[in-house]
């Protein structure tokens, strides 16, 4: 079981990242704030409504009558970030015993008839949010509400479940971290930018950590935050309010309040005051990288208009083939292979802010890393351009158009700002408050912001040089030759998974 997104989800990330893949004959046209069109097409579109069970369960319709299908998403509103200090992946192993079987329906059956109806499942663990997925024909809703609700509250571990799943999160380590050099070094660069918040902790957790949990950790962990008033369930697809309000009280509404998790307290990251940097060098590295990380505010916390200036802060400075990293970098200096910026907003306790790039033909890492910094520095001396600006936004604009034509992407989207402490209200509002971004704030985000003493520098080497002076593409390959697409290059953003 897959999902794309780490941390935030899809929230300012989905969206800056689906813009900065869209055509680059969107950035040269600007257009007005809204047209009348799509005035018309926004008013158009079905309400967003919620209401909350007795036991405390949110419920959230997102209506798409298109198609006759549903896409069902639950969402706990814990993760990683709020596990007990000593049992880090506590959250995503629970989220694999999830699977297991329960009082009511033996191992595999919940996925068997996910499958039989020619469904799709998924789950996902991430640092502030826990989620399961399913997207099946609109008249199978209600069998998968019951599904859902029943290993709410009814899941049945023992020690001949609890211990042989153990050795399969040990062993998703080993494939996905233990054996992937970038991999390493994104746990070291959070690790260094995440002095005290449990954002520094890997979501799939500490080795010597995983290698104790036990079915009691995996049980309490589930009687604490496996409650229907710590929970959000998401319903897009070709709905009403009152059919699902009818079917979650029929199933979910039968599930008992049973803890109070309360408020989530977290340690919280202390002002930065020094520039850190992590070298990484292994034999398995082909392709050396670059990429430096920045601790921002999250849409979560912070002041008015910070995060959606940042959003597009990201956009302009490399979001794609028309940004500034890639026209100097890539077009006019023809050193990078592949180079980009990207704002992770969506987020209980701090975002960040992520620079990256990769050598291309003759040049040397130590040149790129140069040449990015020279851009956020001119962009911090200098300032944005309004009609920078307005391109950026158009951009967004567009790839929210897109983000709006499919369920589960909207789903997602919802499902990972409520759980980070944001309203319906809130996202609803979210690109009139980016098309009220002025360059002034902009330039107030890039100034505050982008200053190396709140940075990560990362840097991935092969094994055979000393030195970013020494590092250049291999020869031969693509990179090297300069056919890339002028989105490759990043780092890759992933949810620790099934």
């Amino acid at each position: 079981m897959t999902f794309p997104l780490r941390r935030l989800s899809a929230g300012c990330l989905a969206i800056a990242m689906a813009g900065a893949m869209l055509s680059p004959a969107f950035a040269q046209a600007p257009q007005p704030a809204k047209s009348q069109a799509a005035a018309e097409a926004e008013a158009k579109r079905p309400k967003i409504e919620s209401f909350t069970l007795e036991n405390g369960l949110q419920v959230v319709v997102l209506p798409d009558h298109r198609a006759p299908i549903a896409t069902q998403m639950v969402w706990y509103k814990v993760g990683s970030a709020d596990e007990t200090p000593g049992v880090s992946g506590i959250a995503h192993f629970l989220e694999h015993l999830m699977f297991k079987g329960t009082k009511t329906h033996k191992e595999g059956e919940f996925s068997n008839a996910v499958s039989a109806i020619g469904g799709e499942e998924n789950a996902f663990t991430s640092y502030d949010y826990t989620a399961y997925y399913q997207q099946v024909p609109v008249e199978q809703l209600k069998e998968m509400m019951g599904f859902e609700a029943d290993r709410m509250e009814n899941l049945v571990l023992t020690d001949e479940v609890v211990l042989p799943e153990r050795d399969v999160i040990l062993e998703e380590r080993r494939m996905r971290i233990d054996n992937d050099p970038g991999a390493q070094l994104s746990e070291a660069v959070d690790a260094a930018l995440f002095q005290n918040s449990h954002y520094g902790i890997p979501v799939i957790g500490w080795r010597h950590e995983m290698e104790k949990l036990s079915r009691d950790d995996a049980i309490a962990f589930y009687n604490k935050y496996y409650t229907p008033n710590n929970a959000t369930l998401l319903v897009a697809g070709d709905v009403t309010l009152d059919q699902v309000r009818a079917m979650a009280e029929e199933t979910f509404g039968k599930v008992k309040r049973r803890a109070e998790p309360g408020e989530r307290h977290r340690p919280q990251e202390p002002e930065p005051r020094a520039e850190r940097t992590v070298t990484l060098s292994d034999p398995r590295v082909t392709q050396p990288s670059v990429q430096t990380t920045y601790l921002v505010p999250s849409e979560n916390t912070a002041k008015p208009s910070e995060a959606e200036s940042l959003d597009l802060l990201a956009d302009i400075l490399g979001g794609g083939a028309t940004s500034r990293l890639y026209r100097a970098l890539v077009v006019d200096q023809g050193i990078a292979a592949g180079t980009g910026a990207y704002y992770q907003g969506t987020a209980l306790d701090d975002g960040q802010f992520m620079t990256y790039g990769t050598p291309r033909g003759e040049a040397t890492l130590e040149q790129v890393e140069k040449a990015v910094d020279a851009e956020v520095a001119k962009i911090v001396r200098e300032g944005v351009t309004p009609a920078e600006l307005e391109a950026a936004k158009n951009r967004v604009r567009k790839a929210l158009i897109y983000q709006r034509d499919n369920q589960a992407s909207m789903a997602r989207r919802y499902g990972a700002a409520l759980s980070t402490g944001q309203t319906i209200a809130e996202i609803e509002s979210w690109p009139d408050r980016i098309e009220a971004v002025t360059v002034d704030q902009v330039n107030a985000a890039a100034r505050t912001y982008l200053q190396k003493k709140r940075s990560v520098t990362g840097t991935l080497l092969p094994a055979s040089v000393e030195s970013s002076a020494e590092a250049k593409a291999p020869d031969g390959s693509p990179a090297a030759a300069g056919a890339v697409d002028p989105t490759a290059g990043a780092p890759v953003s992933g949810d620790t998974r099934s």
